[in-house]
Order: structure tokens, then C-alpha cells, then sequence
């Protein structure tokens, strides 16, 4: 398996520019994906990046965007 990075709580909401609070409460209630390692949680940036381009690719379905940008 190749060097992926692993992000702290505190890193992921540097990442996402989210509160703590908002960061912690996802991660418990398993929105976002994460593993917990004893008490701490972490994070692949990987698995973050799918995460949010879903969560895009849902917003956009979600809006009805059959209207391209631009034209």
C-alpha cells in the first residue's frame, strides 16, 4: 500500500474549513468517513476527497442542475 495521507480531526477541519464541533459530530454519527483508533479519529484524505465530490454530484442532482453554467 502506497504513503496516503491520514488526517486528524483538527487537520480534516483545517481541510474541510469547518468548526470542531461540526467535524467531531460527523464523525460520530458516521457521516463522513473515518476509523477511530482508541479515542483518537482518523482520517484519509482519500476517502475525503470521494466523500466530497459525492456529496457534490448529490447537491447538484439534488438542484435539478440540467442547466449547464455558461450557456
Amino acid at each position: 500500500m502506497a504513503d496516503e495521507e491520514i488526517l486528524t480531526l483538527q487537520e480534516l477541519a483545517a481541510y474541510l474549513k469547518i468548526a470542531e464541533k461540526t467535524r467531531y459530530g460527523y464523525a460520530q454519527k458516521g457521516t463522513i468517513p473515518g476509523i477511530k483508533i482508541g479515542s483518537a479519529w482518523r482520517f484519509r484524505k482519500s476517502d475525503i476527497d470521494a466523500w466530497l465530490e459525492e456529496r457534490r454530484r448529490l447537491t447538484e442532482s439534488s438542484r435539478g442542475d440540467n442547466n449547464k453554467r455558461g450557456g
